[in-house]
């Protein structure tokens, strides 16, 4: 059993609060011009996509791969983590589109963009206290993707609920409180190698599943709505810089 270390206790808190505290990031929403938020948002996406796919493959898998190695039973983990993000998603989707929100009012589809979020965001928080669990420069990495690919996400959220009626003062409370379940998350996965172990290896494989997903299927797709030449230019540079950052802190390793 590798317990956690009050070292370790204290990395995972200090990053997911960090994590936390990016729902704040919708207050640029109410701040910047909508041009200047198309702007910026697809280059945060395109760095997302690289940090992501970067931690996944530069510095998960390989872990996984020298603990161990890549059984079938971890790529059972990962198929299903990824089948899990896409049910998920189906099921919210689902939701937004029978109920769509009525202008003026607050709509029940606030709520279940807040329990999808608040499920993300405790799945995400479990992640970092397995990658801290397996080394200090894996929980800093994997901080470092979940944080890129938490901020144009934030905004989106904010979007969804200031739509559904949720005033932006309130959005932005309540898309916190949310927030704070990744701290739920870390503490559950901390308490539970504590106590019976052998949590870390499964949660790697959860996380590699879940960043392959994200990328995959709700951040290439964006980047795809805009084919303009100059845009595409900057979001492969976006993708190439999100890996470089992940192959940069293999250096901390």
């Amino acid at each position: 059993m590798l317990a956690a270390s009050s070292s370790v206790w204290a990395q995972t808190i200090l990053s997911v609060l960090i994590v936390s505290a990016i729902a704040f990031v919708g207050i640029v929403m109410l701040i910047l011009r909508e041009d200047r938020l198309r702007q910026v948002v697809p280059i945060l996406v395109s760095f997302a996509v690289g940090a992501l796919l970067g931690d996944a493959l530069f510095h998960i898998l390989p872990e996984l791969a020298d603990d161990g190695g890549i059984t079938v039973g971890i790529s059972w983990i990962m198929a299903a983590s990824i089948m899990g993000f896409f049910v998920l998603e189906k099921l919210i989707h689902m939701h937004h589109r029978l109920y769509a929100p009525a202008h003026g009012h607050i709509h029940p589809v606030a709520l279940t963009n807040l329990l999808g979020d608040g499920l993300h965001n405790f799945v995400d928080g479990a992640i970092i206290a397995g990658s801290y669990l397996a080394s200090t420069p894996l929980g800093i990495a994997t901080t470092a993707a979940v944080v890129l690919h938490e901020i144009p996400q934030e905004m989106g959220d904010l979007g969804v609920l200031v739509h559904a009626g949720l005033t932006p003062r309130r959005a932005l409370l309540f898309n916190f409180l949310t927030a704070l379940t990744a701290v739920a998350g870390a503490i559950i996965t901390l308490v539970l190698e504590d106590t019976i172990g052998g949590v870390v290896r499964p949660m790697l494989a959860l996380s590699a599943g879940a960043f392959i997903y994200i990328a995959g299927s709700d951040l290439i797709p964006e980047l795809h709505k805009d084919s303009q030449l100059r845009v595409s230019i900057l979001q492969f540079v976006g993708v190439a810089a999100g890996f470089g950052v992940m192959a940069a802190l293999l250096s901390l390793e």
